[in-house]
């Protein structure tokens, strides 16, 4: 999941042709029929007799990590694919989302410091870095952040055969916050309170601004690559940030975010090192210390144009009237490399596979299809949801001009949006991006008539700890991508534990961190949510859709892994 950039959702469809999908809106019950027999079984066997932490280490532990067009993913999807075919649905198969990348993976990384001491540093390389030429012994040198490209000139010449240490030293605390955290009652009231100003950046909801995204979309990461590179650095370090543990080894840390693509290869060695070595390093060589390294980073390119993918599986309708209609759940099969992406989203997939697996194994019928999708490349711009959409359900079209030449996509707002034939039958979405923590509730996107009926389907699990209806809109992961269309697409409040601190795009992301109880609570709750929506008379309510959004409310949805 992504914590550095957030997807505009859009509130606004081009008007619709005769012959284009109707947009009005079913009438809805005045009060939920829910199935309490049912949702006692399903609740009887996600909590009683889960397997989500079978599938978590099959997954994590065989896979690893799992980064967009590398072979390692190509293994996670078709262990997913298998797995959808051993439980029983059908139409088990990987799809492309229309994007292709260069495929890469790590053989392995090594930092030691040889001067003016000897120390093993935690190091990975950056995802999508070239190799070293073998081991290398080379004197360290200490540059700055860089920001313009007047700044290079300064350092030309004297990084010839230089390891770079690379960015301005991370802030750290001998104070750090307690890296478990949870959301208590005071905090879900809160959350469940629509902030009056608009102001919704407190949930990942970042702003719209195209001027706010062409200042972080600019090429001068990769000329900076390319300078080093010129310049005949042997490689780059660059600090994992400010709680350690390799703390953010993503490719947005390094140089430039757009290096899984062949015109946009990073050109010098890099590697992500731990804060604590970066910054031993950065205070002897500001008291003039000299700091050698022997460095080695092995690692291997495997094709300019691999595809990328996701997993689509389907548990099918058995109402005529209703089977073509699409319920949906998912979460992200994607990860970085430093850990096994256990947290982000390796918990949201198996908790879309368990709930699956918790309705078939009960032999549950339900009227609508129920459709599972593991996503690819939502680390690097939700790629495969939005992709998905776009085959399936909307085409999208994005203004045009100076300001939004160099942006891509997934951070602008569209200017129209074309339904296909199969936007219609489109039920809802429900995603699971946020780590191991148990849900709490769901955030409601601003669909009021959704929240409305979420506070019924609240009853029956208010005891497991789900408590939390929120109107609010989040950000950061592929519900955005059926939101942004004007799709029902909602992703749950979670308990964040150690996500944020610890977690979240971290060496420490692995099996170990996620929290057996919690996940069965989220899959049997995930389920029980598929189930429900499969089965009410009428499709989940949308949001109204207007041609254009009135300038006051720009900003109040803005929004991305």
């Amino acid at each position: 999941m992504h914590r550095y950039i957030a997807l505009p959702l859009a509130l606004s469809l081009t008007a619709f042709a005769a012959d284009k999908p109707s947009t009005t809106k079913p009438a809805q019950p005045a009060a939920e029929t829910l199935d309490l027999a049912t949702i006692a079984r399903i609740r009887e066997e996600g909590i009683g007799r889960s397997h989500v932490m079978e599938y978590a280490g099959a997954l994590f532990d065989l896979s690893g990590p799992r980064l967009t067009f590398s072979p390692d993913y190509q293994k996670a999807a078709d262990w997913s694919v298998d797995q959808f075919k051993h439980m029983g649905l059908v139409n088990a198969h990987t799809e492309s989302f229309g994007e292709t990348g260069m495929g890469w993976r790590q053989i392995g990384t090594s930092v030691l410091m040889t001067q003016p001491g000897t120390a093993t540093m935690l190091a990975q390389a950056g995802p999508w870095s070239p190799a070293t030429k073998g081991e290398i012994t080379a004197e360290v040198i200490a540059v700055p952040t860089l920001h313009t490209p007047a700044d290079l000139d300064k350092w030309k010449g004297k990084l010839a055969g230089k390891v770079v240490l690379y960015g301005d030293a991370p802030k750290t605390s001998p104070n750090p916050s307690a890296p478990l955290e949870s959301y208590d009652a005071a905090k879900l009231q809160h959350l469940s309170e629509f902030p009056l100003d608009g102001d919704q950046g407190e949930t990942d909801v970042l702003p719209t601004d195209p001027n706010f995204w062409g200042k972080r979309f600019t090429t001068f990461k990769e000329d900076l690559a390319k300078f080093f590179a010129a310049e005949h650095a042997v490689a780059a370090l660059i600090p994992g940030g400010s709680n350690g543990a390799l703390h953010d080894d993503t490719s947005t840390a390094g140089f430039g975010w757009f290096v899984f693509k062949p015109e946009h290869r990073q050109m010098i060695p890099g590697a992500v090192i731990n804060t604590e070595s970066f910054l031993r390093m950065s205070r002897l060589l500001e008291h003039k210390v000299p700091v050698s390294v022997r460095i080695n980073i092995q690692t291997e390119f495997t094709g300019d144009k691999v595809d990328g993918l996701n997993v689509v599986a389907d548990l099918p309708g058995t109402d005529p009237a209703l089977q073509d209609q699409i319920v949906m759940a998912g979460g992200h099969l994607d990860s970085w490399v430093a850990g096994t992406g256990a947290t982000d989203d390796g918990a949201g997939v198996v908790v879309a596979m368990e709930a699956l697996r918790i309705l078939k194994a009960l032999d549950l019928k339900p009227r609508r299809t129920i459709r599972v999708a593991l996503w690819g490349g939502e680390e690097q711009g939700i790629y495969g949801s939005r992709g998905y959409v776009v085959n399936h359900l909307a085409s999208m079209k994005y203004p045009e001009g100076e300001k939004y030449k160099n942006l891509p996509a997934f951070v602008m707002l569209p200017s129209s949006v074309t339904p296909k034939a199969d936007y219609a039958n489109f039920d809802a979405y429900f995603n699971m991006d946020n780590g191991t923590g148990k849900f709490l509730g769901v955030y409601a996107e601003g669909n009021s008539e959704a929240a409305s009926i979420f506070r019924q389907w609240m009853e029956p699990v208010k005891d497991l700890g789900f408590t939390a209806i929120s109107e609010r809109a989040t950000g950061a992961t592929d519900h955005v991508s059926f939101d942004q269309v004007g799709l029902p697409g909602f992703q749950f409040i979670q308990d964040p534990r150690d996500y944020d601190t610890r977690s979240h795009h971290t060496a420490l992301d692995t099996y170990e961190r996620l929290s057996e109880p919690d996940l069965r609570q989220a899959a049997t709750i995930m389920a029980i949510f598929l189930w429900n929506a499969s089965q009410r008379d009428a499709m989940m309510p949308r949001k109204t859709v207007n041609l254009s959004v009135p300038k006051p409310l720009a900003g109040l949805y803005p929004k991305v892994n």
